[in-house]
């Protein structure tokens, strides 16, 4: 099958490759033209513009955007609208707001276009492990680009099937589902990267714990001094708490312990707070997730202005010392 990538970054450009491994035909576009050639290397069809673009693909045509969510995004579903035709498929496979999505959709669908939104999680690692995929839009849609979403995902794999499943759609066993119409697919999405949001910090903090039992504010006998790689790695081993993101713990834990090539400011892409604005709007309490969300704000400022008004009502109201500030 014939697909379009606009976008040849970290996940943009090993869509193509994995694609291509499986017999796919890709046309490719990046504004960063070695991208493009770097592709090309790989059996690609390197084109300049987006014009070029839709000139070499063959009708109905199926283009995928894999951009930032916001500006770039907007302006380059825009413009494919602007060049396609009746019958065509353009889809955002970034992080794109729902809500942007249901409007798109809208519009192009006056124009004859069909939108199509795909969550995709996958990573780096997605050209070898497969790309988990949230769908939304035009059923039909999704049925025709089956082929795509068939072998960009993972597979069953050696994960154990679930019990109870007979019946059911058998592509999320596969790693992709229709999640609904346009505009869902990101939404599921979304909430997925603030569950993830969630699960990180959860470890975060639960590490940060076992790293400060050696703490001088302990009495001597209560101090221990714990591996953190090797507590990492026991746990990923039949442990409850086991997954792919402690896995990704324990490796960077192992290749360094005191974790000093970091400095710990932790940036947030959006998802997480549009996660607790939908919960606000659905009256569904979500602390867990408001709160990691909130410590990755906290992460980038140290000795704020509410620190320093912390400190000065203390002091007033009971003559407080400030506390020590301490470098991990």
């Amino acid at each position: 099958m014939q697909l379009g990538i606009v976008g040849l970054g970290r996940m943009g450009g090993n869509i193509s490759r994995r694609l291509m491994r499986a017999g796919h035909e890709t046309v490719v576009y990046d504004r960063n033209t070695e991208a493009v050639s770097a592709l090309a290397a790989d059996g690609a069809a390197g084109v300049d513009g987006l014009a070029a673009m839709v000139r070499q693909l063959t009708p109905p045509r199926a283009v995928w955007v894999m951009l930032p969510a916001g500006k770039i995004t907007e302006e380059t579903v825009e413009a494919l609208a602007g060049m396609m035709e009746s019958g065509d498929i353009v889809i955002d496979g970034g992080n794109s707001y729902y809500k942007d999505d249901i409007r798109r959709a809208a519009v192009l669908r006056e124009k004859g276009l069909i939108y199509l939104d795909v969550g995709t999680s996958g990573g780096i690692y997605g050209l070898e492990r497969g790309y988990c995929m949230m769908i939304g839009g035009e059923k039909d849609a999704v049925a025709h680009l089956d082929p795509i979403f068939n072998t960009l995902a993972p597979g069953i794999g050696t994960i154990e099937r679930t019990t109870g499943r007979e019946g059911r759609d058998p592509r999320a066993e596969q790693g992709y589902i229709h999640a609904g119409p346009a505009g869902a697919g990101h939404f599921v999405k979304m909430v997925h990267n603030g569950i993830e949001y969630g699960m990180m910090q959860a470890y975060a903090e639960g590490f940060d714990i076992l790293h400060n039992k050696m703490s001088e504010e302990l009495p001597e006998t209560e101090r221990f001094t714990l591996d953190m790689a090797d507590i990492a790695e026991v746990w990923r081993r039949g442990s409850v708490v086991s997954s792919w993101l402690l896995d990704l713990t324990a490796l960077a834990l192992a290749e360094n312990e005191t974790l000093s090539n970091f400095q710990g400011g932790v940036a947030d892409s959006g998802e997480g707070r549009w996660t607790i604005e939908a919960a606000i709007e659905e009256a569904v309490p979500a602390p867990v997730l408001s709160a990691a969300l909130y410590a990755r704000f906290r992460s980038r400022r140290e000795h704020t202005f509410a620190d320093k008004l912390l400190s000065a009502m203390r002091a007033r109201f009971g003559g407080h010392a400030e506390a020590t500030i301490k470098k991990s």
